[in-house]
């Protein structure tokens, strides 16, 4: 019996660009038939150049943006936003954090509020039940009960990363896309965000679809990584096994790029 909690089959997202007035609009083929799968409690890394549509999967995955065709499964059950919606009980399966949290959080909104509105849209939990279990999600992401009514903006750039991956985990998912999560951190905040998201993963049974620039982290997070070229999965397995032996000519030239870390050196990070 398969333990996948996502599938994807030769996934296509496309896009017209409008033109002028006497051009026709110009088709952009962003994901060009990707196909993949995630293991329940595993992470996949999906690395690439901007522009290769890494973050155009991301999206389809956390159900942003429907597919041009193909097919998506999420727990063994084929989803077709644009034709069906995101019901609760999906939206309650995946989540996502993005890379600007302070971009991802209303300045306007308290933080409290923040953590408790994804379950007052898809829960009936009464407002007494929301505000313990924001407190409780709080304190696990390594925030303190006096954070629950202050702003976005009075927090750093690793508290609001806490906040929205607290946030994400509100409705207890099963899976959460990860796009970039740490790359607009320092370093030393990096391995904090890292490590939580470790602990996290073990004690909520999590799957991770994780996005990220940055190839010495992936190796030591992940366990199966994707390669994506102008829009292709150009190559993907188990992650040792494609950085030490890749298969594919774009994939060596990308880590050949990747400025090369000891592995010592990168454990001290993440468990700094």
């Amino acid at each position: 019996m398969s333990t996948a909690v996502l599938e994807a089959r030769n996934l296509v997202r496309d896009y017209q660009i409008p033109a002028g007035m006497l051009r026709r609009p110009r088709l952009l083929h962003a994901v060009k038939g990707v196909s993949f799968s995630l293991e329940r409690g595993k992470t996949l890394a999906i690395v690439g150049e901007s522009g290769c549509g890494k973050s155009t999967l991301a999206r389809i995955v956390a159900l942003i943006d429907p597919a041009t065709s193909g097919d998506l499964l999420i727990d063994g059950r084929q989803v077709d936003i644009a034709a069906n919606g995101v019901s609760r009980d999906l939206r309650q399966k995946v989540q996502i954090v993005f890379q600007n949290p302070y971009g991802s959080l209303n300045p306007r909104q308290k933080i409290g509020s923040a953590l408790m509105e994804p379950m007052a849209i898809n829960t009936a939990l009464s407002q007494e039940e929301r505000a313990q279990q924001a407190l409780a999600m709080l304190r696990r992401v390594g925030l303190d009960e006096v954070h629950f009514n202050r702003y976005p903006h009075m927090f750093s750039g690793g508290q609001r990363q806490r906040i929205a991956i607290a946030r994400a985990l509100m409705l207890r998912p099963q899976l959460l896309v990860l796009d970039e999560p740490v790359s607009a951190l320092d370093l030393s905040v990096q391995a904090q965000i890292l490590n939580l998201l470790a602990e996290l993963q073990q004690e909520f049974d999590l799957s991770y679809v994780f996005i990220s620039h940055d190839l010495s982290v992936v190796r030591h997070v992940a366990d199966d990584v994707m390669v994506m070229y102008f829009g292709q999965a150009v190559e993907q397995g188990v992650v040792e096994e494609v950085f030490d032996n890749p298969s594919h000519d774009y994939t060596r030239t990308l880590i050949a790029a990747t400025p090369r870390t000891d592995i010592a050196s990168i454990r001290r990070r993440l468990e700094s």
